[in-house]
């Protein structure tokens, strides 16, 4: 296997040329030795069809989503690198995937963290030598309308919602872009990003923008002809550790205490029992890979909720305000539930 950054061939308007300086600029900065991130032989531009032996990088993966595609991961073959920030369950998702006979590598990661993801890949590149997907999963949510979340829930959540992403798009673009194969960025949004009023203010803003970073991504991307793909994944309830993802805040941005409501005790109940009725994980991994297999951007875990997102559109494009979404999403739970 040849290396891209000795030996490319790329001859469109000079970028690549250009662009192999900063490639290497960014990994030496990473501490990796550049004969370490090889190149294959360039394909034909087509999508990613299979997936044994490559290699798969997945945050959040200790639970929810990110546990369901690393377990998808593992049946197709690939070698697994899992990050979380929570110790326990990521000791126990990697004992639990190598029993399955999967190659997997545990790294403690605060995805809200550069440096914490620069380490992600430097370990990932050391064990395996590539990175050919990408899963930008990790989040949380915080309740509050704009005014009334607090600071802390803010800052919480647009760490590891947002900045997780683009941590892991700046830190793994240029890496996948160096080894000139078949890659795909898959970055997880939500429902909530697709539609107005999800609920919680910092929520909704760092779904909505993971949704216009991975547009501004993909269209990049494909007009440079990339072999790196992208696709964003917007799934509706899925059945997750989300609502317990307090466990998981750091201790310098834990809010005092709150009194709750009979009313707040009763929406906590119903939003858990919703969640366990959902969709699972592994339902979730199996629609991902269908859709890397088709190059197909927007991933709609939920096709029945399109009218939803449907709502906000025709508002938008008709010039009128927008209305909550909640009555038609209540419609339509009550009726996929039956």
């Amino acid at each position: 296997m040849a290396l891209l950054l000795e030996n490319s061939t790329a001859s469109t308007s000079g970028y690549l040329s250009l662009e192999k300086k900063v490639l290497l600029k960014m990994i030496n900065a990473l501490g990796v030795n550049p004969r370490c991130v090889t190149s294959q032989n360039q394909g034909n531009g087509q999508a990613m069809q299979e997936f044994q032996g490559k290699v798969a990088v997945i945050t959040g993966a200790a639970s929810g989503i990110g546990r369901g595609i690393a377990e998808k991961c593992v049946r197709e073959g690939m070698k697994v690198v899992l990050a979380d920030i929570d110790d326990a369950l990521l000791t126990k998702a990697e004992a639990e995937l190598r029993s399955l006979g999967g190659t997997v590598l545990g790294v403690r990661t605060d995805v809200s963290k550069r440096n914490d993801v620069e380490l992600l890949a430097r370990r990932t590149l050391d064990a395996f030598g590539q990175i050919h997907l990408l899963f930008n999963n990790a989040g949380v949510t915080a309740s509050g309308v704009p005014w009334e979340a607090t600071w802390n829930d803010w800052e919480w959540v647009i760490g590891v919602n947002l900045w997780s992403v683009i941590h892991g798009v700046k830190v793994f673009t240029p890496l996948m872009l160096a080894q000139n194969t078949e890659c795909h960025i898959i970055n997880t949004s939500s429902l909530a990003g697709l539609m107005a009023g999800a609920g919680s203010a910092p929520y909704a803003a760092t779904k909505h923008a993971v949704v216009a970073i991975s547009e501004c991504l993909y269209l990049t991307l494909q007009e440079q002809k990339s072999l790196v793909k992208v696709s964003v994944l917007c799934p509706g309830l899925v059945r997750t550790n989300i609502a317990n993802a307090e466990r998981n805040r750091p201790e310098g941005l834990r809010d005092e205490p709150v009194t709750r409501t009979p009313e707040m005790q009763a929406h906590i109940v119903a939003f858990k029992a919703a969640i366990e009725a959902s969709m699972s994980p592994q339902q979730v991994a199996d629609i991902v890979f269908d859709a890397i297999r088709k190059e197909q951007f927007y991933i709609l875990p939920h096709p029945e909720y399109t009218e939803v997102i449907q709502l906000r559109t025709d508002k938008l494009l008709h010039l009128e305000n927008p209305v909550s979404p909640f009555a038609a999403i209540a419609k339509l739970m009550k009726f996929t539930s039956t």
